[in-house]
């Protein structure tokens, strides 16, 4: 079994033979889960494609849900990439296109969902807070492409954003796993705005423009 799904299958065990169980547990995976749908819109109503992404995302959410209860109440995260000021994508994103060498990946259509670090911590509490269960998309209301992305990315940084990674390098290179960076999803954080919950950050250029220093 995968680590995360290790924990979390321990996790469960652990509220299971507790005398308290806590009230609500919060588990985290990824919009990956939808697999990769193109351009359809993605709530979280829409039935995953069943690929590479989907089995490991819709296993972690399975062992999760075996800790719902009368006592315990499971949010599922299915996040976006998140934009923080150290680690995460930009930690690898940002010293290459630093010299000039980023750029689109593949033919840079495919769907990119953000999340500002502020609204992803902002959220977490929120749920904490609130009544609610079941699955969330973590992500900002304005996913955009990977072009677009890189393109906010380079003039984040002062720098070109020109250089264009072949499709075919990275399959070669990833292999199935290839599909978490030629895929993508236009996820959007329906049943979090429908329940009240605010954004800060709606413009990728502003939250780019903040959390890079």
């Amino acid at each position: 079994m995968p680590k995360p799904l290790a924990i979390t299958q321990k996790l469960v065990d652990l509220i299971h033979a507790s005398a308290t169980p806590p009230s609500v547990l919060i588990s985290g995976s990824a919009t990956g889960y939808y697999g990769d749908l193109g351009d359809v819109v993605v709530t979280e109503d829409e039935p995953p494609h069943n690929e590479f992404t989907h089995k490991l995302c819709a296993r972690w959410e399975q062992i999760a849900c075996r800790a719902q209860s009368d006592q315990t109440r499971v949010c599922l995260l299915r996040t976006g990439v998140v934009l923080a000021p150290q680690g995460g994508i930009l930690g690898k994103m940002v010293p290459p296109f630093r010299l000039g060498l980023g750029g689109p990946v593949g033919n840079g259509r495919q769907y990119l969902a953000w999340i500002h670090i502020d609204d992803m911590v902002n959220g977490i509490l929120w749920l904490l807070d609130n009544d609610l269960r079941g699955p969330f998309n973590m992500v900002s209301p304005y996913p955009v492409h990977n072009e677009h992305f890189a393109h906010a990315l380079g003039r984040a940084l002062r720098r070109p954003a020109i250089i264009r990674i072949p499709a075919t390098a990275i399959r070669l290179l990833m292999g199935e796993s290839s599909v978490l960076v030629l895929g993508g999803q236009r996820a959007l954080p329906k049943r979090l705005e429908a329940a009240g919950f605010a954004f800060r950050w709606y413009d990728l250029e502003e939250a780019l423009a903040d959390v890079i220093r």
